[in-house]
């Protein structure tokens, strides 16, 4: 009696089991901004895109991604450019061979050196006019704020989310609110991207702060801070929404050298 039993507990298991692995797992809503397991060789500029975005896209840091590309600030890029997305392979340089002996070349004949130019009025030699020196040429640079930024919070909602580095979507913070709430600029610093180009983040803005420090403002409802504009800590440069995510939210992130860091180490205790 016992034997059937146990038979049809076990093929039952099995069928639950097999049940259970065909139904999909949906994808989680919210930001990818996962990086990458394969970083490309190249990226191909698409419309809307900065230097700083695609950078982000990838998780490098834009430093680098210049110097790869041999660009200089302001990092100005096409549609249709092809940027390097890996640092270029480097392969010893060979020698170069000794030149041969030159043949013996006849002395040049001396010319007798010609007499300076006397002015005739007075008949003093006129001196030689000084050559004019030139300026050392200087590669452009792109002015950021000095010294350490002062975080501020970006939203006054509650904390719905905590960064977790190993986490998809958890690079950053989450703060809740309503659609239209105010979101702020977390220090001062320029706007480098401001557009939807970068799949998860909706409508995103992305701030650098100096050479070190960039942050991101990713979900907003409108954005008011345009490109290239210079923003105070505190300035209202986007309006909370819910694009590219299931509910109205600010996702926040700080970046440091191109890699994402805990925001709560910066940001103020409330």
């Amino acid at each position: 009696m016992y034997r059937p039993m146990c038979r049809w507990l076990v093929a039952f298991s099995c069928l639950l089991f097999v049940a259970c692995a065909s139904q999909p797992v949906p994808a989680p809503v919210g930001d990818r901004s996962q990086r990458p397991v394969r970083i490309p060789a190249y990226h191909t500029v698409r419309m809307g895109d900065t230097l700083y975005s695609i950078s982000w896209q990838y998780g490098l840091d834009v430093g680098q991604v210049a110097a790869w590309n041999g660009l200089a600030p302001p990092y100005r890029i096409v549609k249709g450019q092809r940027l390097r997305l890996r640092a270029p392979d480097t392969k010893p340089v060979r020698k170069a061979a000794k030149p041969a002996p030159r043949a013996s070349l006849p002395k040049p004949r001396r010319v007798a050196p010609s007499r300076p130019k006397t002015d005739a009025s007075s008949g003093a030699a006129a001196a030689p006019a000084p050559k004019p020196k030139m300026a050392p040429a200087q590669k452009p640079r792109e002015p950021v704020p000095g010294g350490k930024p002062r975080w501020r919070w970006p939203a006054d909602g509650r904390l719905i989310s905590r960064f977790d580095a190993g986490r998809p979507g958890r690079k950053g913070i989450d703060i809740a609110g309503r659609p239209g709430d105010p979101v702020r600029a977390a220090a001062d610093g320029k706007v480098v991207y401001a557009g939807s180009g970068l799949a998860g983040y909706g409508r995103l803005i992305i701030i650098k702060h100096n050479q070190f420090f960039l942050s991101a403002y990713a979900h907003n409802q409108k954005l008011i801070a345009r490109e290239g504009q210079w923003v105070k800590a505190g300035r209202l440069i986007a309006r909370m929404g819910s694009s590219g995510t299931d509910r109205t939210r600010l996702h926040f992130e700080i970046r440091k050298n191109g890699l994402p860091v805990d925001p709560l180490r910066y940001l103020p205790k409330r």
